[in-house]
């Protein structure tokens, strides 16, 4: 979205001079960014974040990357980050495979046979921990774990399926329903595995986000004191981060916009809202309520927004449309009405 922000601080001058400023990362040792439509989308990096997250490692910040995409392993997507510029090593990437490792162990035998729906991703993962690995149900496994990969057609979910009705234990690394791509947005692996449950009548565990097993394992592997998640999808990012007890970054560079955020569920509401990673190194505004008679004005920067009862108007839309989006949110999540309860103004929509 459209906006003129003031000069950019370089991140790095920001926390050498000034620990304690309002630089939204200023506060923070450790960045937990998704991938899919915060760092890239399809195999080309999305504006503004490479160089972003660079200047964010540069500072000391420590940079993880989190992602509930099970169809490559670690090290590819480290390859693929490196390839856009950034200095990534495999441990630097936490998978929603790895996560589910965590959760089979809990449920099966060390060494049993799974029944894989995915890609390399899974079996990478499942060699690793000591499971063997089958793609077909008339190999008695002992579990299915399913996970997205472009390659999964209906005789993989079939098999799952066949599996699955003998009451055998079924993980998920994911329920996405939707992954961003260069072209648009595509089904996830919540699309595939709703197939299953269709099919079986049952649900699986799920191991990624929004789950807190993935964040739980990012946080010990970099030994994070004050992590922040950076994601793009309210319904995994920003609920796993707050279901982990952790503060979040929405960007709106991925699936969710102004609509989905404004109207936001308590569980789904982000810290932090930016256009995009170079805002990481902006002060963030603070949100400053006042009452006017009958009405509650709620003010970020130069933006200022009116709630009188159920109406909510835009009194000063001021320089920078994300101040008017941060203003309208505060707004309608502290009214304590849903926003179907209310009546608002079409500009903090666009």
């Amino acid at each position: 979205m459209p906006s003129s922000s003031p000069p950019r601080i370089p991140l790095s001058k920001v926390l050498v001079r000034e620990l304690n400023s309002d630089a939204l990362l200023a506060s923070f040792d450790t960045i937990l960014a998704d991938l899919d439509g915060v760092v890239y989308a399809g195999a080309g990096a999305i504006p503004f974040a490479v160089e972003a997250l660079t200047e964010a490692a540069d500072a000391g910040i420590r940079v993880g990357y989190i992602t509930n995409n099970a169809s490559r392993t670690d090290a590819s997507v480290a390859e693929h980050l490196s390839g856009l510029g950034l200095a990534v090593v495999p441990e630097d990437v936490v998978t929603s495979p790895q996560a589910a490792m965590t959760v089979l162990a809990e449920l099966v035998p060390a060494g049993s046979t799974i029944l894989v729906v995915g890609g390399e991703g899974l079996t990478h993962e499942l060699g690793k921990a000591g499971f063997v690995v089958t793609r077909s149900a008339l190999d008695g496994p002992a579990a299915v774990i399913q996970g997205f990969a472009p390659e999964v057609g209906w005789l993989h979910l079939a098999e799952a399926a066949f599996a699955l009705h003998t009451g055998i234990p079924w993980v998920a690394t994911n329920t996405d329903w939707t992954i961003p791509q260069a072209r648009g947005t595509a089904p996830g692996n919540g699309t595939l595995v709703s197939a299953v449950h269709t099919a079986v009548g049952r649900l699986p565990v799920v191991a990624g986000k929004p789950e807190p097993a993935m964040f739980h394992l990012a946080v010990q592997r970099f030994a994070a004191s004050s992590a922040v998640v950076i994601g793009d999808r309210l319904d995994t990012d920003i609920l796993g981060a707050n279901r982990s007890g952790l503060p979040s970054v929405l960007v709106l560079t991925g699936i969710d916009g102004p609509k989905q955020v404004l109207a936001a569920e308590k569980d789904q509401r982000p810290t932090y809202i930016v256009d995009d990673l170079r805002q990481l190194s902006e002060p963030y505004p603070q949100t400053v309520t006042t009452v006017e008679g009958t009405a509650t004005l709620t003010r970020v920067g130069e933006a200022v927004v009116r709630r009188d009862g159920e109406n909510l108007t835009v009194d000063a839309a001021g320089s920078r449309r994300i101040d008017l989006l941060r203003a309208g949110c505060a707004a309608i999540w502290n009214s304590g009405v849903a926003i179907y309860g209310l009546r608002v103004a079409a500009e903090l929509y666009s």
